[in-house]
């Protein structure tokens, strides 16, 4: 039988549509069982603080369990991995460590590219670091900290979680802009970082809220500032780096991130909801309580930050020279 042209048109426009019609009520009914959320870093760290406050939250609000599943390794780089290779079907996710901007500088060699790989989903928080200093360092502000270090080189060194983590990039914008030229002690993680420097090991530090605030609290540190342009509300007394140093700023941020080529409905469905967490009462209350500064918006606005801070952080990595462990 011959079809005419308008009507093989109708019929092919017509079957193309016919899987977009399931995919798209598949979408909608998302999630029909339990999805992956995962940390590339090891349990008790602030990426596995956040994912399981907002796991929690997306599994009372969508009916499924979020399942927190710690990947540490490579910086981070593991569980990244992990995710962009996975099925792009809303199941597997990733809780978004600042970690992704540098390591993309970082490891030269990785199996992935996280901008061109991952799907962002949702902001969480900003987090500030802390400069901070042992009791026993004679300093009470960022202009003392940068005379004391300039009158006595090599004196004073900066404990941070690891080469590449950022506390250790945290503490090397400084030097760049400020010429202090701290000396970079790495560890293996927050917790030994701030153990040395209370015990006067080392004599600064640029660790994340999560890790200084009960030091600071126990008077065990001295907190001369925070990293991000704002004063935070978990210390209001204590200023900006950048009221002394213009333009310096240096953070945590946090986020969730699903594979290339997630179904926007997902993406969208899972905006909405991490919003919402985002303005619940309690979920404020934590965040606010670990000094965060909510980063609420659309997908396209967590693809924006993580891009300005792959650009960033990689310049500054670039012209100092690290290089990872």
């Amino acid at each position: 039988m011959k079809i005419r042209r308008r009507q093989f048109l109708h019929l092919a426009a017509s079957a193309a549509a016919l899987p977009a019609v399931p995919r798209f009520a598949w979408a909608e009914n998302y999630p029909t069982h339990p999805v992956r959320l995962v940390v590339g870093f090891a349990a008790g760290s602030t990426t596995d603080i956040l994912a399981r406050l907002m796991g929690q939250w997306l599994s009372q609000r969508l009916g499924q369990q979020f399942i927190v599943e710690n990947r540490p390794g490579a910086g981070g780089n593991l569980g990244a991995e992990t995710v962009v290779k996975a099925a792009a079907d809303g199941y597997t996710l990733l809780m978004v460590p600042p970690a992704v901007a540098a390591n993309a500088t970082l490891y030269p060699n990785l199996n992935f590219d996280f901008i061109r790989d991952a799907a962002p989903v949702a902001g969480v928080v900003r987090v500030p670091n802390v400069v901070e200093v042992n009791p026993a360092v004679p300093v009470k502000s960022i202009p003392e900290l940068i005379a004391y270090a300039k009158a006595n080189p090599g004196k004073l060194s900066f404990a941070s979680a690891g080469i590449g983590t950022a506390s250790h990039l945290a503490g090397q914008l400084f030097n760049k802009m400020t010429g202090a030229n701290l000396q970079h002690v790495p560890y293996r993680g927050d917790g030994p970082a701030m153990a040395d420097l209370v015990a006067g090991q080392v004599q600064v530090g640029f660790a994340t809220m999560t890790a200084s605030i009960g030091f600071i609290r126990a008077n065990r540190l001295r907190p001369l500032a925070v990293t991000t342009i704002q004063r935070s509300d978990a210390l209001p007394g204590v200023p900006s780096v950048s009221e002394f140093v213009p333009g310096y700023e240096a953070s945590s941020w946090f986020g969730v991130a699903a594979p290339k080529e997630t179904p926007s409905a997902i993406i969208d469905r899972l905006n909405r909801q991490i919003n919402a967490g985002l303005a619940d009462a309690a979920i404020k209350a934590r965040l606010a309580d670990m000094g965060g500064m909510l980063l609420t918006g659309s997908p396209s606005d967590f693809g924006k930050l993580i891009a300005d801070e792959t650009d960033k952080w990689g310049k500054v990595i670039r012209e100092a020279g690290i290089k990872a462990e």
